[in-house]
């Protein structure tokens, strides 16, 4: 997906109003406060970092979304910086990933598949339904398309989950779970760069005058 933005909201394509987008917003947290709750739980009972970092990033969401819900109708200056804070909450899920799969590894923890693919299967669809529901917002302002970005990663991360269960489950080793928590951090990290990068350009858009509180 391509990291360049337009510098304006109203640039980048109609926004969805703001009675609609919270609807939707708070339809999103509960979906991921659910299944974050259930894949924890899941995870740590499968052994499985890739559960575990798809928890971790659904619990995110829901404080991303919390963040989006705060900050609708404020003024593009303190959208940017909510985006910002987002940003840095995608980079620090990813370092986190990294961390549990380097510790999976060296342990050599193989994780229960069947449970794995079962709880993917299910974040899968419940992904793909916020995925849906966010589609008009892939084109909003840093704060909009924050959002959008986490629930793309989630809908390609449960995926790969997906793909994880099958490898554990065909060589018996724990390396596909390990190999998929990777590259969730990497989409992690790739969303982060993107949602600051534009958070950023956003603010610098902004008259100096203006931007003085």
């Amino acid at each position: 997906m391509s990291a360049h933005c337009c510098d304006h909201a109203h640039r980048n394509g109609p926004e969805p109003p703001a009675g609609r987008y919270r609807r939707v917003l708070w339809a999103a947290l509960a979906i991921n406060g659910t299944m974050g709750l259930i894949e924890i739980v899941a995870g740590l009972m499968a052994g499985s970092v890739s559960l575990q970092a798809d928890a971790l990033d659904f619990l995110g969401d829901v404080a991303n979304y919390g963040i989006s819900l705060f900050v609708i109708g404020m003024a593009l200056r303190y959208r940017a910086r909510a985006a910002l804070v987002k940003g840095a909450t995608m980079g620090l899920f990813a370092l986190w990933v990294v961390g549990t799969a380097v510790r999976h590894s060296f342990y050599g923890t193989v994780p229960h598949a069947v449970t794995m693919g079962e709880v993917g299967f299910a974040a899968l669809a419940a992904n793909a339904a916020v995925f849906g529901l966010l589609w008009t917002s892939r084109k909003g302002d840093s704060n909009m398309r924050s959002v959008w970005l986490c629930s793309r990663n989630d809908v390609i991360g449960n995926f790969a989950v997906l793909l994880a269960a099958i490898g554990v489950f065909g060589t018996g080793t724990g390396w596909p779970d390990v190999i998929v928590a990777g590259v969730m951090a990497a989409l992690g990290a790739q969303g982060a760069v993107q949602v600051i990068r534009h958070a950023l350009k956003e603010l610098r858009s902004i008259p100096v005058a203006i931007q003085i509180p």
